[in-house]
């Protein structure tokens, strides 16, 4: 789980929504290098719940906001290597800032707009849904949720022209109601923010990730991917 891709000094907080370009670039050589198979979204759940063999050493690469750096710094370290990923989008606030940095305190940062995700289409990546204004799910009113979670699928299926399969719960919160309603929306899938490797034992709509923090040198990056598998926290919500 990444975020943000580019040149940042180093955050004193909130280190996860950040991943400097040099380090992005080295983990990725990293994966190529001992031979990982960066695969689609798609082909893990197929492997996971279907009837799709998996790779050993399998890994989906996912990016959650959709931001301009994704596209200034990211995208050419991935084509680099072929290597597949899968970004996240908000679809109210394309080509905007990311407000709820703002609000939050933190530094908005430009989003890819319509044109630019258009011109991305054509390459090796999946776009999913991270509701209309990136709130928090389980803190707004039943109609507010149903729409930031109904509207952004049909908005991104307009906009790209076919279905919108994967869900993201902004800030990774969620309860079971959250989760009720991304399952009647029509999602096949969902990603939270859950610490951990995903198995073919979890639910298919809170699907646990691992998340590359600014601070991860090689050294952590190679824990993360070996050895850290269980699961960081048995709550349902987490941010």
């Amino acid at each position: 789980m990444y975020h943000q891709v580019g040149e940042f000094a180093r955050p004193t907080a909130h280190r996860a929504t950040f991943c400097h370009v040099r380090r992005f670039a080295a983990q990725m050589a990293y994966l190529n290098r001992l031979g990982y198979a960066v695969i689609s979204l798609d082909h893990a759940l197929d492997g996971l719940f279907g009837h799709r063999s998996l790779p050993r050493h399998a890994v989906v690469l996912t990016f959650d906001d959709g931001y301009q750096n994704f596209r200034d710094c990211a995208l050419e370290v991935l084509r680099q290597y072929g290597f597949h990923a899968t970004v996240f989008l908000v679809s109210g606030l394309l080509g905007r800032h990311s407000q709820w940095l703002a609000d939050d305190g933190r530094v908005a940062s430009r989003l890819m707009d319509r044109n630019t995700i258009h011109e991305l289409q054509a390459g090796n990546l999946t776009f999913g849904s991270h509701t209309l204004s990136h709130p928090s799910l389980t803190r707004v009113s039943p109609q507010q949720r149903t729409e930031e979670i109904f509207r952004s699928k049909a908005d991104l299926e307009d906009l790209l022209g076919e279905e919108v399969k994967y869900f993201c719960y902004p800030n990774g919160d969620f309860d079971d109601n959250v989760v009720a309603t991304v399952r009647e929306a029509g999602y096949t899938a969902a990603l939270t923010c859950v610490r951990g490797s995903a198995t073919a034992s979890d639910d298919i709509f809170t699907l646990p990730r691992k998340a590359i923090s600014f601070g991860d040198s090689l050294v952590g990056f190679f824990w993360k991917l070996h050895m850290k598998h269980k699961k960081k926290s048995n709550t349902r919500t987490e941010s």
